[in-house]
């Protein structure tokens, strides 16, 4: 057995600011440096990543995906500071998250028998 978690940060209206899954397409973005085959790489339309990634930058007042259209040379996308900074910060606190989770489960649960 073993414990499974569950972490995002919501605003102060219970909208999802950030998770797992803003996690994947930030990461997708930065790896392949395009958003539409951030998408495309995913499953996803352009337009619900884009979604995604515009009620992230609206809810925290800051631009997390800097985009040049036009699909030439010097075109794409790139994750700003800001971005770089949120699934940083984000993935140190997932990890503390499953860390003290782990140490939890293992003090009630142990190793039992069946």
């Amino acid at each position: 057995m073993k414990i499974r978690t569950k972490v995002w940060i919501d605003d102060d209206q219970d909208q999802v600011i950030f998770g797992s899954g803003r996690v994947r397409m930030l990461e997708a973005i930065d790896r392949l440096g395009s958003m539409n085959k951030a998408a495309r790489e995913l499953k996803m339309s352009y337009r619900a990543l884009w979604g995604r990634i515009k009620s992230t930058e609206e809810r925290l007042g800051a631009k997390i995906v800097e985009s040049q259209p036009g699909g030439g040379k010097g075109c794409g996308s790139v994750l700003t500071a800001t971005g770089r900074d949120l699934l940083d910060r984000y993935k140190r606190i997932k990890r503390k998250v499953d860390q003290v989770g782990d140490r939890e489960f293992q003090k009630i649960f142990g190793e039992r028998e069946p």
